[in-house]
């Protein structure tokens, strides 16, 4: 959490081109990676610190908050892109009114630091430190033992995050090139459907926990293979109302897989390399679905000419986490296992 603090409030100091060239570009770029890297590595500390803290049959409502931290993430920093942007002309943002939520991170940094002082270790954890089954090298451990239910995660987690990044990065650029859509109007769609994401996240996080964590994922997935075509033909009638429709319920559909996914995903690792299986598979899917999403979505659309061939990509992407919610093994409600 400190160094993704501190990288984001760096970037919001790094000089101008006019003042260090191309140096300023590859800070930057230093910046994002340092916060992939660290934001990717807290999320199983959160995750963990949730479930096993907590009554085993609450575990995907708890678990579920982690996932909201994405989505509303979004609605706080458009909250933040828009609360500068009303008070600074054009000139002011570009030359410094842009550095104010960067910089202002460092308030964030403060707060989590005084919120982690009072963070105790997991039962879970306490158990194996006492039996002194603490895994020594726990990634080449879990690499080792658990292979299959790293790469099975990573694959579990490609559908929804493509629909991820359709849903709330492609859209955009979808909506303004392609629809001739104001940007304004297009971002403001999308900051609604992440405000409501964020709690639809721990809505589908609290039903998994009384009507089963595969099931939601699974209904979730078969409801993907739909979608995409349904999705791009409300946007395709360039009707705002219809269009409004389309953005604003497409993010809060696809939760229904978020949702759960934490509890689900951590269940199926052994406690002593749970942290360590869970991150991998779960951050393994962002390189290899959630990146690449838009990039390949404008590439089928410049091949093929129509928005189906992306419909049809999701909805294969889709076809493959059905596979695997059934090819992992069901873990709900325990607490640990070997």
């Amino acid at each position: 959490m400190m160094i993704t603090g501190l990288a984001t409030t760096g970037i919001g100091l790094v000089p101008s081109y006019e003042t260090i060239g191309i140096w300023g570009a590859v800070l930057l770029t230093i910046g994002r990676i340092l916060q992939g890297m660290s934001l990717g590595g807290a999320w199983g500390g959160s995750v963990l610190i949730a479930g096993e803290s907590t009554d085993p049959k609450r575990r995907g409502f708890t678990t579920s908050f982690a996932q909201a931290g994405g989505p509303f993430g979004m609605v706080l920093a458009n909250a933040a892109l828009g609360l500068v942007t009303a008070f600074a002309t054009e000139r002011q943002f570009l030359d410094w009114g842009w550095r104010i939520p960067f910089v202002s991170t460092i308030l964030l940094v403060v707060i989590t630091l005084w919120i982690q002082r009072g963070v105790v270790e997991t039962p879970v954890f306490d158990s194996h430190k006492s039996r002194g089954t603490i895994a020594r090298t726990p990634v080449s451990d879990v690499v080792k033992k658990n292979w299959r239910e790293i790469a099975l995660t990573a694959l579990l987690r490609t559908g929804q995050q493509v629909q991820f990044y359709i849903f709330t990065t492609y859209i955009i650029a979808y909506a303004t090139t392609q629809l001739g859509f104001a940007r304004g109007r297009v971002l403001n769609l999308v900051m609604i459907e992440t405000l409501i994401s964020s709690t639809t996240v721990v809505l589908f996080g609290r039903l998994s926990d009384a009507y089963s964590r595969r099931r939601f994922i699974a209904v979730g997935c078969v409801l993907m293979l739909v979608f995409p075509f349904v999705y791009f033909s409300l946007l395709n009638t360039k009707s705002l109302l219809l269009v409004a429709l389309a953005i604003i319920i497409a993010l809060p559909l696809q939760d229904l897989q978020y949702g759960p996914q934490a509890a689900f995903i951590s269940e199926s690792f052994p406690g002593s390399l749970r942290y360590s299986g869970a991150g991998l598979g779960y951050q393994m899917a962002s390189i290899t679905a959630g990146g690449p999403a838009p990039i390949i979505a404008v590439l089928l659309l410049r091949r093929f000419g129509t928005s189906t061939s992306i419909a049809v990509y999701m909805a294969v992407c889709s076809a493959i986490s059905l596979a695997s919610v059934y090819a992992l093994s069901d873990r709900a409600g325990t607490l640990d296992h070997q």
